[in-house]
This record gives structure tokens, sequence and C-alpha cells, in this order.
């Protein structure tokens, strides 16, 4: 039996019911391994391969999640800062939410990784969230996820209702105009927004921001909203950090997103520093999630600094 071709849809399975791209790792290797040592009492006339890999991930899943709480986005604890300028202190005992490195997985298992999505289905219990994403996403029948979790076909078509209505009032609409990373216009976008970047030219970068735009900071618990703030905050960083930032174009969450490195101190070559998850819509700039936290650089397969042939570096970081 060869389960190595499910390996990437299983992680991305795991991070939509765990919210940590660490964790989906951990959890789709002890479901690997799970399977390897069950595969003698395998029944093909009870299921298929997939179909019973996802029970062993779903129950992996739902004993890691026992217990927990969400991992949320700083916008989803409370209202938006007013001071752009003030300190900026991490709340390291919040498991915020995590972004997914989409060079891991095939363009195809990307459907519903967006971090508005991610961050919405966090607010679901650990059972409703994994009966949203059985059915919903992965499209099994009712039965193959009663199946999966070992309850009725009522009990997971109730949890299914009680997952969309609670979703319902989640802000899920980032805009008709949310379009795919590898669109000519957002393209363009994501373009002129690191040009402006790495020329810490803040009055170019506010004219590619929505009226509304968010800036959130994980682990930073303050967050911020409208063109003002955002321009503001940039002039901070700019102040504080200084210029010679460069950046790269990557993809998390199927989402347009940049790597930023920081100048060096010490003058060698720029400092991985930053990924910072877009949403672009109606051609702007609606929000930027930005991630410091080393585990995550790490789990994108970046180079430490900025030099040389940066997509062969990448390459070869993977």
């Amino acid at each position: 039996m060869d389960v190595e071709p499910y390996r990437g849809e299983l992680l991305a399975f795991c991070y939509r019911m765990l919210g940590s791209f660490q964790e989906a790792e951990d959890l789709t290797q002890e479901t690997m391994l799970r399977a390897w040592k069950a595969r003698d009492r395998y029944d093909p006339a009870r299921a298929s391969v997939r179909t019973w890999l996802y029970r062993i991930a779903a129950n992996a899943c739902l004993t890691a999640l026992d217990g927990r709480g969400r991992r949320p986005l700083p916008s989803g604890l409370g209202a938006p800062g007013d001071d752009p300028g003030g300190a900026l202190p991490p709340a390291l005992d919040i498991p915020w939410l995590e972004p997914f490195p989409d060079a891991r997985v095939e363009v195809d298992l990307r459907a519903d990784l967006r971090l508005a999505w991610v961050a919405a289905v966090q607010t679901l219990s650990a059972r409703q969230r994994a009966v949203l994403v059985l059915r919903e996403v992965l499209q099994f029948s009712a039965a193959e996820v009663a199946g999966q979790l070992d309850t009725t076909v009522p009990a997971v078509n109730s949890a299914l209702q009680r997952a969309r209505a609670t979703l319902k009032d989640a802000r899920l609409d980032e805009g008709s105009g949310v379009r795919e990373p590898e669109d000519p216009e957002v393209r363009a976008v994501v373009q002129r927004y690191m040009r402006a970047f790495e020329s810490a030219d803040v009055p170019a970068l506010v004219r590619l921001l929505a009226e509304d735009a968010v800036l959130e900071m994980p682990p930073v618990p303050l967050w911020f909203v409208g063109a003002d703030h955002y321009g503001r905050f940039l002039e901070w960083v700019f102040a504080v950090r200084g210029t010679g930032w460069r950046m790269r174009a990557v993809t998390a969450n199927g989402q347009p997103a940049l790597a930023a490195y920081a100048a060096d101190p010490e003058g060698g070559d720029p400092l991985l520093h930053s990924i910072q998850v877009l949403t672009v819509a109606g051609g702007l700039v609606s929000r930027n999630v930005v991630f410091t936290d080393p585990g995550i650089l790490d789990s994108f397969g970046l180079p430490p600094r900025f030099g040389g042939d940066f997509t062969e570096e990448v390459r070869e970081a993977r």
C-alpha cells in the first residue's frame, strides 16, 4: 500500500484543522506512521485508501485539539489600535494562526486555505471543523464522514448545519474582486508594492492600499485599520529599521505574499525579516498579515540572507 501520494492533501487538511503549519506537519507524519502500523488491518471492501487515511488524520487532529482554544489573528481578538507609532509588545502566550507555505503542496490542493477562511474555521468546535472540511472542501459524503468520525449521518448533517450558521457571521466577504496570485492584475499590484517598499516610498505604498486596509502582525496583538494608520506604521518601520529593504514574491495560503529582507546593521546582505501575506482586491491591497516568527520563516525554505540567485537558493533550501 502506497500512502505517500496523499501526504500533500493530508498536510493541507491538518493545517485547516489546526491553524498551524508546523503542527500540521507533525500530525501528517503521525497519520502516515499510524497507517503504516495498521496496514494489515485495512479492508478495501469497507473504504478506499484515501477515505481510510482521512479517518486516521481526522482522529489524530481531534485528539490534538482536545481541550485547546482556537488559533486567532489579532483582528479576531478585539478593536483595532489607534497609535501606529507606539510600542508593539508581543503576546507570546497566544497560539497564533500561522501561514501555509504554498510551495509545500500542489496548486490544486490550495483551495480554502486563505487566512481569513482558516481563521473563521478556527471559531468552530473541533468536530464541526472536521465535518465542514471533510464535507465541503474534500467532498466526502455524509456517510463517509460518519464512518471517519465514528458517528451517525444525522449527527454529521447537524454539525455541518451549525458550522455553516457560525461561518455566516464571520467576515469572509473580502470582496468579489479577490483574485488568484497569478492573476496579471494581482501580480502588477504586488510588483508595485515591492518596488515602493524597497524605495521606502510611503506615499506610493499608501496609494496601493484600500481605504479600509487592515494591517496585523502576530504575535503583536495590536492591529490597524485604514490607509492612514497603515502609512503611519510604515513610516515608523522605516525610521526604526532603516531603509534598504529587499523583497521577493512568494505565495502563502493561495494568496500573494512577500519575503521581506531588512538591512543588516553590520553591513552584510539583507537578513530575512518577515513573510507578508497580502489580500489584493479591486487592484488594491486590502489586508496584510505580517509574520516574523523564526519557525514560520523556516517553513518557507527561504535563504536567511538576500543575495545571489534567489531562485536557486530557495530551490536548494527546500
